[in-house]
């Protein structure tokens, strides 16, 4: 077990949380848009301070690495990556879309056979999304995808699928099959990145701290859904 800095800022909310044996012990959240200059290092100042008033040592940060906004990326991607080297401690890397997912399957009891579909937004009807297991295995690998009426209709056809984060509001009219289901008010956030960042901080998954970088908006490529779905 770890004492770790979970920093996300991939989309327009703000969010720092610090964990010791995989429980929450400090987090700070902010959701008036794109702040993230302001409020992040605020946040991990206090989080720091949390560390030296209880006797805490501090022995990994995480990142929430995107897809997501390239300004909320580089702001905490750089505050990381500080922390790091002026510490001399490991940083770990965390998709955006399984921490989106992490958050669904803490907060909602989840049918067995039923894919998670966590989407960020993007432009017009672009959007950056994978699909996955309870267990959080890709069916489909993260992409960007463009959505009509026929996205994921092979995968639908089969399963339930939970469509969730900012993405999805704007997908409920194209995606009117049967078999999905939208839940509303759900964003990334540091606290969920906790299971992920405990798990790979004992397996030792850790990424370069100089040669880092995050997984921008701008460098996926927009293709239809259909072409990017796993075998069945």
């Amino acid at each position: 077990m770890a004492v770790i800095l979970n920093i996300e800022t991939s989309t327009s909310v703000c969010s720092v949380a610090l964990s010791k044996d995989g429980a929450v012990v400090f987090n700070r959240h902010n959701y008036d848009g794109q702040s993230h200059g302001t409020h992040l290092g605020v946040y991990v100042q206090e989080a720091l301070e949390y560390t030296q008033n209880n006797d805490l040592t501090l022995e990994a940060v995480a990142i929430s690495c995107g897809p997501g906004s390239y300004t909320g990326l580089r702001i905490g991607v750089s505050t990381a990556k500080g922390l790091c080297y002026a510490k001399d401690i490991p940083l770990i890397a965390i998709n955006t879309l399984e921490v989106l997912a992490c958050e669904l399957l803490f907060d909602f009891n989840i049918d067995e056979e039923a894919l998670l579909c966590p989407m960020i937004d993007a432009r017009r009807m672009e959007v950056y999304a994978a699909i996955y297991d309870r267990a959080l295995n890709a069916v489909k690998s993260v992409s960007a995808d463009i959505i009509d009426e026929t996205s994921y209709r092979n995968l639908l056809d089969k399963h339930k699928i939970i469509f969730f984060g900012d993405g999805a509001e704007k997908c409920k009219a194209s995606l009117s099959h049967p078999n999905a289901t939208f839940v509303a008010d759900k964003h990334p956030l540091a606290d969920y990145m906790i299971a992920l960042s405990e798990k790979a901080f004992n397996a030792e998954q850790f990424v370069d701290v100089a040669y880092f970088e995050p997984f921008y908006l701008k460098e996926f490529v927009a293709i239809t859904p259909k072409d990017k779905v796993l075998k069945q």
